[in-house]
Formats: C-alpha cells, structure tokens, sequence
C-alpha cells in the first residue's frame, strides 16, 4: 500500500480531519490527539495493512506504523490541513488530567525532536570515540566543524522546544523562539561566566547557564501561551498583532529568569540527583530495575517522564547513568523476537518475527513488541527477565551515556567515555540480555498460531477424503439466536469474500451455539471461538464466534464438545460471555460458512431480520433435481 493511500485511510479511520487537535510523530508512532477518541475506529485501523497496533495512552491516540512513519506523517500533512499550524480548529477536546495528561504533554514536547536528536547524538559519540583512539584530535578544525555539527541541537535545545511546546499549547511559536533567545544570548551568558552581579529593577536574579535546558523554557511557554490568549482577547484587533507580542516579551524574559529558570534548573538537577544516588546505593539493583521495566514503562507511555531526565543530566554533568541500563530492555525484547523466529513454525509469524528482529536492533522495538512478543505474553515475560540480567550487568559496570540518542546498535557510539570505562560492561550487558531473552523464549515456549492452521488444513483435508461426489439438497438450522447479518458486512476479509465459502452471520443476542443439524463434531478449536460440524449427508459447516477472537485464547468461552462427537439438531455445543468479548475489543458477529459451498449448486439463505435457535437458516441445493428432471 502506498504511503498517500495509508495515509487517507488513517485520517479516515481517526474520525477525520476535523477530529484531530494535533499530530506528532517518534521513531514509530503517529500520536494523535482526538477531539472525540469515540469516532475513531479502532478495530478497522488494526487490521489496515501497514498498520502494526493501535494504542490509547496518556491522552494520545496512538498509531503504530513502524519505521516509514516519517513517510506516513508527511502524506497527512500533504492531503489534509492537520499540520497546518495556521488552519482554523475547532475547538479542542479537554485536556486529559493526571498522569495521563503529563505524559501527552512531554511526548508532544520531545517527540519531533527525536529522529535529529539520536542522528547528532551518533554523531556526537562517534567524535568522542575519534578523538579517544586518537583518529582525531580536538584542536583540529575538521574536529571543531564535527562538533558543532553534534553538539548544536544541544546547546540550542531551548529553541528547539519553544516550537513545540508552543505548537502543543497554541501559542506564538516565533515570540516562544525569542524568549529562548533570551536566554542564551552573549550579553546574558556573560553576566553569568563573569559572575556578575545581576538585578531587574532592584530585584535580584539568580543567573543560570540555559543552553541544553529543558524545563525552563518549557514552563515560560506554558505560561507565555496562557498570557498570549488573555491579551487576544483582552486588546483591540487593530494593536494586538504587535502589542501582544511586546507585553509578552516585557514580561516573560525578565519572569523566566528571575523565576522559571532557577526552579526549572533546581528541580531538573534535583531528579537527576535522585537517579544517580539510586545508582549510586546499589548500581546492580537498580540496573536490573532499569534493564526490566523499561520496556513496560515505554508500553504505557511513561517513559516520557525520563526521557527529560537523560537529557538534562547530560547537559549539566555531561553524562548519564541511569540510561544505558534501559539499553539492555531493548537488546532483551529483540533477543525475544529472534527467539520466536527461531520457533514458530508459523511462516507469517516467522517473518514477522525475523523483521521486527532486524529492525529492534536499531532501537525500534515497537513491530517486534506489539506484532511479536506482547500477544505472545511468555517471550515478553522472557525479554523482561533478560532486560534484568543485562542490565544489572551494565548498571554493576557504571556504564554512562555522554550525549542523547535512542539506545540501539548504531547508537552504541555515544557510551564510549575517555578511556572506554564501562563500555566492555554495556556490549557484555546486551550480549547476555540478547541471549538470555532468546534462550528463555525457546525454552518456555508459546501458543504457535501454527498449530490452529495446521489443524484446520488437516482436517479439512481428511474431510475432502470423505467426501460424497454429489451432495444431496439439505436444510441448516440456525445455531444460535440474533440478528441476520450479510457475510459481506462481517468485518474480517476472509468471510466478506466468500474465500472460505459462502453463507451468513449472525449478531447474537444470546451466547449458546447449537447444533444445526444431526451430525459429527469434526474440528473442536482449543481456544474455543469456532468449531466445525458435518452432516450426515456431507453438509459442511464452520461456526466462528466474533472476529479475531482466537486472541482470547479461550477467554469467555465454554466449549461441551470435543471432536468425533455424535450430535442431533439442537445440542448444546458451546457458550460463550458477549458482554465480556466486546467488553475487550472485539466484534461478536458470527460467521455461519458452509464450507464445502462448491459442492452445491446454491447455498440460499432463509431467514431475514430475527432469529431464532432451530429456525430454517439456510437451504443447500445440489441440484440434482433439477438434472432429473
């Protein structure tokens, strides 16, 4: 699928252009924040191709589309006026509260930031090993250019977050600019080198060095923004273009440094302060702590709340401790991955594991948890238990980051201290987080989606073995009590098409499925959701209760029969909770596919609208009458 058709697919999928507040994206994921999170169809995005999840936390919803996502956002941009900071909005939704509404705000803050922000971080490592081994030395021109190059982003880091925390608070993103600006301008950085006595108006100001900070710009803009929509509404429209701007600059430049910037500063220093003193209490335990929650911490979008800290003990002290544990929880998930690959016997998991390996060893562990080791639960157990190892292993090693960047092969660079110290303990952390995680995989195991398969092409062969030629006329009773459904509006591709046979479906208001007629149970699936009946005279019939419900793994469902079972017309077969199925996310209708279609010459349905167990459903005609005739 092309990049423009994903894209228009999305906008639809999400309720529109005119449902979106705001998009950004990370290395990944497109992070929407909805108007309405209700018009969004989730269900439809998941099973879009090119989509590999669909996730809602801290107020964002989440689009999981892997490493193309910088080609899918700019497709939106290109089709739709969503990032269009000059189109006219509706009005936005509340904002989420809580935690959940911290974490919108950090990962709308950082998340366009994070593709330049791990190339210069590379880069920056690579300079350091350089100079190091001494390729290079650092009074070398050809070094200074480099450097800058790296270190850039870095020192204006102030500029680069007034745009978007303006952008996420709507405010003026050139005025935000400016206050940044102000910050690090040379007449202000030298009050600060000098140790200048430095007052406004008679009131002291406790100068601070702002080029790398975060939060102190971060909090201006805040309130920049708020103070920028009171003076709209507050002046005439004929000055406030120009007048707003001036209060604005008057008053924040002088109010972040007297008092944003130290509290910013302070409380920054404070946290990353506490960090290192865990790390300095017990570096094995708190690596370990690191190594194994890191990838659930990024599951629930939490991980936002750190990603300030990593950024700012390297801005301040130069280096970080506390990252490169989490390094061993993303080398741990890739080892899970690879060990699922090397299981399955399922060629589609089998590439999709291979895949989302390759592409987590870069640091992009999204495909291999969300398409591969999370539905499987053991390997994201076992990538959990690895993580632990490896990163008590890095933590006991005091491994330091010395400049920012998404943990992954490439990045690896930016641990190389002077001298390498703690670097041997990072590659040794991730080899054994890498191993462990695959070795646990292989070892516990998992529910192989193969085996379902196999079992249905086995059986439907040993089913085609027994075969009649010619089909005689027959009547299917109705399994189960609900509304008639057209097969072509079952929203699952495999049943709409006809590809597994023709038929109807059912939207049941009561959760039994009975048998349709007198027969032989001839598939009993172990997770439950489907089964598979055939007549006494041939008629073959698959009943598969709601849509991707084989991801229950048996949850909510209540099977009383087992295969080779004797069966008359009205037996109780199987039970299953609708509340509870569509209480976790999945569609109930019921496809009713008579599987052997071709041995007929019609498959006729016969009821409309309502309902009921044992009504005439469905009339099979071989047409052997007629050839009587």
């Amino acid at each position: 699928m092309s990049q423009e058709k994903l894209a228009k697919e999305i906008v639809e999928l999400v309720g529109g252009e005119k449902n979106v507040e705001s998009l950004v994206h990370c290395a990944t994921r497109l992070r929407f924040v909805l108007k309405d999170d209700a018009k969004a169809d989730k269900a439809k995005l998941e099973k879009t191709e090119g989509i590999i999840a669909v996730k809602e936390n801290g107020g964002q919803f989440q689009v999981v589309v892997g490493n193309k996502v910088p080609e899918v956002y700019s497709a939106i941009g290109q089709i739709s006026n969503i990032l269009d900071d000059s189109s006219d909005k509706e009005k936005p939704r509340k904002a989420a509260k809580g935690l959940g509404g911290i974490i919108d705000i950090i990962s709308s803050i950082f998340a366009p930031l994070l593709g330049v922000m791990a190339g210069a971080g590379i880069l920056k490592g690579l300079l350091l090993i350089a100079s190091n081994i001494g390729w290079l030395e650092t009074t070398e021109t050809t070094y200074t250019i480099l450097y800058a190059a790296a270190d850039s982003l870095f020192y204006f880091l102030p500029l680069l977050l007034a745009v978007t925390t303006a952008r996420k608070f709507q405010g003026n993103m050139f005025v935000a600019m400016t206050i940044a600006g102000a910050l690090i301008y040379p007449s202000i950085v030298t009050l600060k080198s000098e140790g200048t006595p430095t007052d406004f108006f008679g009131i002291p100001v406790i100068l601070m060095n702002y080029s790398s900070t975060v939060i102190p710009i971060i909090l201006a803009v805040i309130v920049m923004s708020k103070l920028e929509k009171f003076f709209n509404k507050t002046l005439h429209d004929s000055v406030k273009n120009f007048v707003t701007p001036l209060f604005l600059l008057v008053i924040m430049v002088p109010l972040t440094l007297l008092v944003f910037g130290p509290f910013g500063v302070y409380v920054g220093n404070g946290i990353a302060a506490g960090l290192v003193a865990a790390f300095g209490f017990s570096p094995l335990l708190a690596g370990a702590v690191m190594g194994a929650s890191w990838q659930l911490l990024v599951i629930f979008g939490i991980h936002w709340g750190l990603i300030p800290v990593f950024i700012n003990n390297v801005a301040v002290y130069g280096q970080d401790g506390v990252k490169p544990a989490a390094t061993a929880s993303i080398f741990a998930q890739t080892g899970a991955a690879f060990g699922v690959m090397l299981k399955t016997k399922n060629k589609k998991l089998k590439t999709l594991a291979g895949s989302s390996t390759l592409t987590a060893l870069f640091g992009i562990t999204e495909p291999a948890i969300y398409g591969v080791t999370l539905p499987l639960k053991r390997p994201f157990i076992a990538g959990v238990i690895g993580g632990a190892v490896g990163g008590a292993i890095i933590g006991q090693a005091g491994t330091l980051a010395f400049a920012s960047g998404a943990p992954g092969l490439l990045t690896l660079p930016i641990f190389y201290g002077p001298g390498g110290q703690g670097f041997p303990g990072l590659i040794l952390g991730i080899v054994v987080s890498f191993v462990v995680s695959a070795v646990l995989t292989y070892i516990m195991g998992f529910k192989d989606p193969v085996e379902e398969e196999i079992k249905t092409e086995s059986t439907t062969s040993d089913q085609q073995s027994v075969r009649a030629t010619n089909a005689s006329d027959e009547i299917v009773f109705s399994p189960m009590e609900g509304t008639i459904v057209e097969l072509s509006e079952v929203p699952d591709p495999a049943f709409a098409s006809g590809a597994m046979g023709k038929g109807i479906a059912i939207e049941p208001t009561v959760g039994r499925v009975v048998a349709p007629f007198d027969g032989t149970v001839t598939v009993a699936f172990k997770k439950k959701h489907a089964l598979a009946v055939v007549s006494d005279t041939g008629a073959e019939i698959l009943v598969h209760v709601g849509v991707d419900t084989v991801k229950l793994d048996g949850q909510h469902f209540v099977s009383h029969i087992k295969e080779g079972d004797r069966v008359q017309a009205g037996d109780l077969l199987l039970e299953f909770d609708i509340a509870q199925i569509k209480a976790a996310g999945y569609h109930t209708v019921t496809p009713i596919i008579v599987t052997n279609s071709a041995n007929y010459e019609e498959v006729i349905p016969q009821a409309t609208g309502q309902v009921h167990s044992q009504e005439l459903l469905l009339k099979l005609s071989s047409g052997n009458d007629q050839e009587q005739k």
